[in-house]
């Protein structure tokens, strides 16, 4: 079953009259009290399996001010049986529920998907708001993941942002991942002293500014012959034969920020 949204919220069984003066209505509101809001000249293709759900969200979304028509179907079989019904397909919504971007057959489903609706951007909606899922629907190519957490109001928002060529994340997840560089850039640290003294630590940091032996010792008030026992440690924990040696594979291990 699919159900059309129009302005008024109606569903197939209203005749196209009931439609089309409700939209003469609402327009002559809108420029009575002056608001203008561009009007897409397209629809929104919104894909859920549960045919409440579905149903539901795209009247909220008619409601709430999404300006163009929504198709609500079950799959994209049932759009492509009743695509002629709607205008040009400017978005596409995808209700995953609480499935997982790693599950079986999930990557392939993503770029069907998209092949099916190659000029336009597909938008997940989530149950899951796990920051490793994001980053994942994004590298599958989708436009915009919104969590089922959101209003209304934001996912309307966030759909009319892909449409007009963006991309929406919620904004919890870019500090979770502000969190996460922080806490990468901690654990760094902490890895570092692990191997090393604190004294050595100290000498592992200027070999990997390019330091000489002489340059270590006056900054680190030490003798150079302490400097030197002190790198030929650094060296055996590291099996590396030469300074050189030294420098390169701790910048492999810890990259300089």
């Amino acid at each position: 079953m699919s159900l059309t949204v129009d302005g008024a919220g109606r569903t197939p069984v209203a005749v196209d009259s009931f439609r089309f003066v409700s939209e003469l209505a609402k327009a002559s509101e809108r420029e009575a009290r002056g608001e203008r809001k561009q009007r897409f000249e397209g629809s929104l293709v919104l894909i859920d399996q549960r045919a409440l759900d579905r149903e539901c969200l795209a009247k909220a979304l008619g409601d709430r001010g999404l300006c163009m028509e929504v198709s609500a179907v079950g799959s994209v079989e049932e759009w492509r049986r009743e695509q002629v019904q709607f205008p040009p397909v400017q978005a596409v919504l995808f209700n995953i529920g609480n499935r997982k971007a790693e599950d079986a057959g999930f990557a392939n489903e993503i770029t069907k998907l998209r092949n099916e609706f190659k000029s336009s951007p597909v938008i997940v909606l989530s149950d899951n708001e796990d920051l490793a899922q994001i980053v994942k629907m994004l590298e599958y190519g989708v436009r915009g993941f919104i969590p089922s957490c959101v209003g209304v109001s934001v996912c309307v928002g966030a759909i009319e942002l892909a449409v007009a060529g963006g991309v929406f994340v919620p904004a919890s997840s870019v500090l979770a991942m502000r969190h996460l560089l922080a806490t990468s850039s901690s654990a760094e640290a902490r890895n570092l002293s692990g191997m090393f003294t604190a004294r050595q630590e100290a000498v592992v940091e200027a070999l990997r500014r390019g330091k000489a032996n002489k340059i270590i010792a006056y900054e680190l008030k030490l003798r150079e012959s302490t400097v030197k026992v002190h790198i030929r440690n650094i060296m055996k924990k590291l099996k590396a034969t030469n300074r050189t040696e030294v420098a390169y594979k701790l910048n492999d291990m810890f990259p300089m920020n």
